[in-house]
């Protein structure tokens, strides 16, 4: 948040700064509710009291922190599930394949038989994605020829991992626009088809977010959320210039479990969700 910068040299912390302060922590997409409360705990601390720069970023890194620990949970596998099935969702374009792909090969180096299913028969890319990030694991990937029916597909590979006592399945599906009614419709009926075999899957459902896209996360998350039962989040793209405010405010808005955050391309850059590291980050005290 460069912009604390401009606003401070050290001096009292008044009312008209607080003001600003808060309008910065909005306009990062923190959101109305955390920015209140984070200039609120700032100015029980230090109000028309000297403050530098370094405090309020200590201050609103440890209050971003404190809002995200208890959403700070990674994915856990239940190894009584032959498969443990992992559905992954999210709009075009926002790393759905790449995260199922890293996902895939941590938990084949933890030891575990883990198969693909490539959902997303629309795009042939998407499945030569995935088949890629297969090979590169030695990994099954079950697929079906481009333009079948996704249902049909997830059918049959919770069948064959089943057979197979894979330790886990994570079902790929094609970019959803929030505004296609259809898309959304088939991803519900993805699932109805998966409960038919195994009644109380997927175990998981996954929702991929674009950490750069701002406040249009909050959409999507709604928009999923009334076709399917998200159990957490990943969020991507952090790696770059926007540094994923947004997260903040889903958090305090919708709170399900931050999984993961995605800072780069190789497997390994999928990490775990630290409250704290994300904070520093934020703040630019890393």
């Amino acid at each position: 948040m460069s912009g604390v910068s401009s606003l401070f040299t050290e001096k009292k912390l008044d009312d008209a700064t607080l003001e600003e302060l808060e309008d910065l922590l909005i306009t990062s997409d923190l959101g109305v509710a955390a920015a209140s409360e984070m200039t609120r705990n700032l100015a029980a601390k230090k109000f028309d009291r000297s403050i530098s720069e370094e405090d309020i970023r200590v201050s609103f890194a440890s209050d971003i922190a404190n809002i995200l620990k208890p959403f700070a949970k990674p994915i856990k596998i239940d190894p009584s599930l032959k498969p443990h099935i992992v559905l992954v969702c999210g709009v075009n374009g926002s790393g759905k394949t790449t995260t199922i792909g890293k996902l895939a090969q941590q938990w084949t180096d933890e030891g575990k038989k883990v198969c693909l299913a490539a959902g997303d028969t629309f795009r042939a890319a998407a499945i030569e994605q995935l088949q890629v990030w297969g090979q590169r694991a030695n990994i099954p990937v079950i697929t079906h020829p481009q333009g079948s029916d996704p249902a049909a597909l997830a059918f049959d590979a919770v069948g064959k991992c089943i057979e197979d006592q894979i330790d886990i399945l994570l079902i790929d599906t094609a970019g959803r626009l929030q505004n296609r009614s259809e898309l959304m419709e088939e991803l519900a009926k993805i699932v109805r088809v998966i409960k038919k075999q195994t009644p109380d899957a997927p175990h998981d459902c996954l929702l991929i977010l674009d950490g750069t896209v701002g406040q249009n996360a909050h959409n999507q998350v709604s928009t999923f959320l009334e076709m399917i039962n998200v159990t957490g989040l990943v969020v991507t793209k952090l790696d770059g210039s926007a540094r994923g405010g947004v997260i903040v405010s889903l958090a305090k808005k919708f709170e399900l479990p931050i999984h993961a955050i995605g800072v780069g391309e190789a497997a390994q850059d999928l990490r775990a969700f630290s409250p704290e590291i994300f904070a520093k980050s934020l703040m630019d005290l890393n």
